[in-house]
């Protein structure tokens, strides 16, 4: 339980610094003066877009929370044999992180109008994370070739459902990112949508990388003394 509420600590502070950036926790309706209708244009349409993603983000953050939870919970039981982590899962890793620092690098360049770049870049984070997944692929076969199979032992499934589950998620985000990739080489696309587009991507990118990271730690074992420390804390 330790688990989850740190993990869903995380999460929120997450969010709520992101919709604190974005002024998506004002009160417009408490504000004194005159609303312009230029203004409700510009921040109207964009706003419902990040309030979604925020509020998606949450809800993934909470599932993992709760999967990561589980985990540390049945790996007590007598029958729990650690599954080996792939090498391949660092170079895996390395991937996904330079994926999120190109699509970081896209939003940036967007910003300062020089497209050439931000097309470049928007290939480099579309192009890693197709990698990422690959490696995540070919990770899985090894384990099946050395005999780690799903229904080996409760530590295999774990790995194989957590995995696929974020590797089913970096999917979802590759469609969207495609699709962000194709606007971005068409010129009768508004750049202020695109820029949203790749705002969202990018934040998108990062809370993945980050969920990520924690799972890879929590393979590796070093998620034990992690919250080992948190409950000497606590206790």
């Amino acid at each position: 339980m330790s688990v989850m509420m740190i993990f869903l600590a995380v999460i929120a502070v997450i969010v709520l610094w992101w919709m604190t950036q974005h002024r998506l926790t004002s009160k417009p309706w408490l504000e004194v003066g005159l609303v312009t209708e230029s203004a409700g244009q510009k921040r109207l349409p964009i706003a419902p877009a990040r309030v979604g993603l925020g509020i998606f983000l949450a809800v993934v953050g909470a599932l993992f929370a709760l999967l990561i939870s589980a985990y540390f919970m049945r790996m007590a039981a007598a029958d729990w044999w650690a599954t080996p982590i792939p090498r391949l899962l660092w170079v895996n890793t390395a991937a996904l992180a330079l994926s999120s620092v190109a699509l970081e690098w896209a939003k940036g360049e967007a910003r300062r109008g020089r497209s050439d770049i931000m097309r470049v870049a928007l290939l480099l984070g579309l192009a890693t994370a197709f990698l990422f997944l690959a490696g995540q692929v070919m990770a899985w076969r090894e384990l099946a070739a050395a005999g780690y199979v799903l229904a080996d032992n409760p530590a295999n499934s774990f790995f194989y459902m957590l995995t696929g589950l974020h590797g089913l998620h970096i999917m979802g985000g590759l469609a969207v990112l495609g699709r962000t990739t194709g606007r971005a080489f068409d010129s009768r696309f508004p750049a202020r949508r695109l820029h949203l587009s790749l705002e969202l991507c990018a934040v998108y990118w990062h809370f993945m990388l980050f969920v990520w990271v924690v799972l890879f730690a929590l393979f590796a074992g070093w998620a034990n003394d992690f919250v080992d420390l948190c409950r000497q804390l606590i206790s």
